[in-house]
């Protein structure tokens, strides 16, 4: 006897939204997400001073230098990445000359003043224009990609009854995954000020690819299970294609899961935001696509969203 996993649909539907509705709330209320440089403008600097410096003191430095803004994170090899708002270039009169210092030359006077020799280990900058056309790109990206994977379904199951419902099944499951990653770091945002930038979209672009990877291999064997085996229901067919694949779906995940941790815990400050996002969202793509993408499959099949709707229908139609 096969373990009934399609039978328990409604309790692995119902965790999915009990972990995801609290992310959802952080993303819904005043200052959800805490853009980077890259969304919002701004500079950021990376720092070393040859004498110890605390990271409270540094921060006051930047107070008094009118950067009330700045916000301070120490690296592990002892360096300070400091992320201001856009710093002013410096001003040249007709001939040339300089009038006045970039905002920048003064910052970096003023620090070594204050705290001794210091080293500027990099320095970028984003425009408003560039941080506004990112966001664009980074929207269009996402579409882009739900677009294409709903062609590429329809495509590859075009012998299949029904085979748009493929598409749009691995697209609400690349739906779940990326409202949990972003519902995630919207609290973690409120909680200890992480923010996002450039490589937090390439990530949520990775989760994409990695969850419609696994849901695409799930689905396939649940095609090739219905040809098989047609005297079985549809919800048999299901449950033992998930069954078949679970095993190779999780040991997929985990190792990749242990080199990520790796990577979070050995690599440097500036990519843990982004191995962090690809930890959380294959986690939640390796949920959804076992227990979301095919489940949903069946209840399209069952028909089971327009009984529910009927009934929700049928007390208001009484009272009237």
């Amino acid at each position: 006897m096969l373990y009934d996993l399609v039978g328990k649909r409604h309790w692995f539907f119902l965790f999915s939204a009990v972990v995801i509705v609290p992310g959802l709330i952080s993303l819904l209320l005043p200052g959800g997400l805490r853009p980077g440089i890259d969304f919002t403008s701004g500079s950021i600097m990376t720092v070393r001073f040859e004498t110890p410096v605390e990271q409270s003191a540094l921060r006051d430095a930047y107070v008094d230098l009118g950067h009330d803004e700045a916000i301070v994170q120490r690296s592990d090899d002892g360096a300070f990445i400091v992320r201001t708002r856009t710093l002013a270039p410096e001003v040249r009169d007709a001939a040339g000359q300089v009038e006045t210092a970039s905002e920048r030359q003064r910052v970096e006077d003023a620090l070594a003043a204050r705290f001794g020799t210091l080293s500027v280990l990099s320095f970028d900058q984003v425009s408003p224009i560039v941080a506004a056309e990112i966001v664009q790109k980074a929207v269009l990206a996402v579409a882009v990609a739900c677009a294409g994977i709903l062609m590429y379904l329809w495509w590859a199951f075009r012998h299949v009854r029904d085979s748009w419902r493929y598409g749009v099944c691995a697209v609400i499951a690349v739906a779940h995954d990326t409202l949990f990653v972003l519902g995630v770091f919207s609290i973690l945002g409120r909680l200890f000020a992480v923010e996002l930038d450039a490589m937090f979209i390439t990530a949520v672009l990775a989760v994409i690819g990695f969850s419609v990877h696994d849901t695409i291999v799930v689905f396939d064997r649940v095609r090739e299970n219905a040809t098989r085996h047609q005297g079985e229901t549809f919800d048999d067919v299901v449950n033992y294609s998930m069954l078949q694949t679970l095993g190779r779906s999780l040991t997929t995940s985990l190792t990749t899961l242990l080199v990520l941790l790796a990577l979070w815990l050995l690599g440097g400050v500036t990519i843990r935001n982004f191995i962090l996002a690809l930890m959380v969202g294959i986690t939640a793509g390796t949920y959804s696509s076992i227990f979301n993408a095919s489940m949903l499959l069946v209840v399209w099949e069952n028909g089971e969203l327009g009984r529910l709707f009927s009934r929700q229908r049928l007390p208001a139609l009484g009272r009237t």
